[in-house]
């Protein structure tokens, strides 16, 4: 609405409140796998899902309307909670929602790089943050990674993409690029925050996000074996790493594993940690940090419900949702035992 005038995170949360009470449950989760994705549509009808499956039933079926319902629902969720904010509350909710422009981005690219259609691409855009249709078609446009690279230009991931290109055609790998987009975002996020209580909660959360990812690519890292330089990926703002430490702890697993057990976040990791241990892949590792940042957003919700940080746990609760039925419905399509569609979930 307005990022000037009286903040109203008392009406705002509220709503909120209504909203997240409409997720999904674990069970309902657990009824989707067995179902088939046409099964799987006719539930979401009988859902909060239920415009977007109509509107688009008639264009689309199976999966695709899954996703094209999943989408659109969640852009109008996230478009609604800028409807109804204003001032303090409206500027934080919209720089977060920025992270679906981030995703795009990297989206667009990741398309390019493997060569996937234009219609698979636009499949995938999530239309929830402050890019407008006009700059979301140019970058359906684009011909190369080059062209999406001079598009953005202007926006807040042009500068770091720019000196990003140059490492993508050296090494022909999309991280460069990816994490350019990553740090953007979050210097972007982080920067001239308000110094009061609820924002410092706020703050909090982002510090701990930022440090989840950089545990997540300090362990790619790890893993992968790649002769890459770990500081070149790091991203500034947490404080679970420092980027002289960074080096030295993925180049031993070990010691970087006994760094996270030994952090503020322990707890929240213990477990995700126990199994990475004796895995030979880090897909339970990562989500089970998606899992322990929904825990940790929802704790400091519970802690200042009057801050920005219940919306944001709901942002998150809401990605969440929409990223388990996808997984399901692609999981059934791609003919996945229920053991293994469940693996990919993230429920608390």
């Amino acid at each position: 609405m307005s990022t000037s005038g009286t903040s109203n995170p008392e009406y705002v949360n509220a709503r909120v409140r209504a909203r997240r009470a409409a997720l999904f449950s674990d069970e309902e989760y657990r009824k989707l796998v067995r179902m088939s994705p046409a099964e799987i549509a006719r539930r979401m009808e009988e859902t909060e899902y239920e415009t977007e499956i109509n509107a688009l039933g008639s264009r689309h079926s199976g999966v695709d309307l899954i996703e094209y319902a999943l989408n659109r629902n969640l852009a109008k969720h996230f478009d609604d909670l800028l409807g109804f904010s204003e001032g303090q509350i409206y500027d934080l909710i919209a720089r977060y929602l920025r992270k679906f422009d981030a995703w795009n981005a990297k989206t667009i690219i990741r398309g390019l790089y493997v060569g996937t259609t234009r219609e698979e691409i636009e499949t995938d855009l999530i239309l929830a943050g402050e890019f407008n249709d006009r700059m979301i078609q140019r970058l359906l446009e684009a011909q190369t990674i080059e062209d999406v690279v001079t598009i953005l230009q202007g926006t807040i991931f042009g500068a770091g993409l720019g000196a990003a290109y140059a490492d993508y055609e050296e090494t022909g790998l999309l991280v460069p690029l990816e994490n350019a987009i990553d740090r953007a975002f979050y210097e972007h996020l982080l920067g001239d925050l308000p110094r009061s209580e609820p924002v410092q909660l706020y703050r909090e959360f982002l510090v701990a996000e930022i440090d989840f990812r950089n545990a997540r690519n300090a362990l790619r890292l790890a893993r992968s074996g790649a002769d890459l330089d770990p500081a070149a990926y790091y991203i500034d703002g947490g404080e679970l790493f420092r980027p002289s430490e960074l080096n030295m702890l993925v180049q031993s697993p070990d010691e970087l594993v006994t760094h996270l057990r030994e952090s503020k976040y322990a707890r929240d990791l213990s477990a995700v940690l126990d199994d990475l241990e004796t895995a030979d892949s880090l897909i339970a590792f990562e989500r089970g940090l998606e899992k322990a940042l929904l825990a940790y957003s929802k704790r400091l919700g519970n802690v200042y419900p009057m801050s920005v940080c219940p919306v944001v746990a709901y942002i998150l609760a809401k990605e969440r949702e929409v990223e388990n039925i996808r997984a399901i419905a692609r999981g059934r399509e791609a003919g996945l035992s229920q053991s293994e569609i469940e693996e990919e979930l993230v429920i608390l």
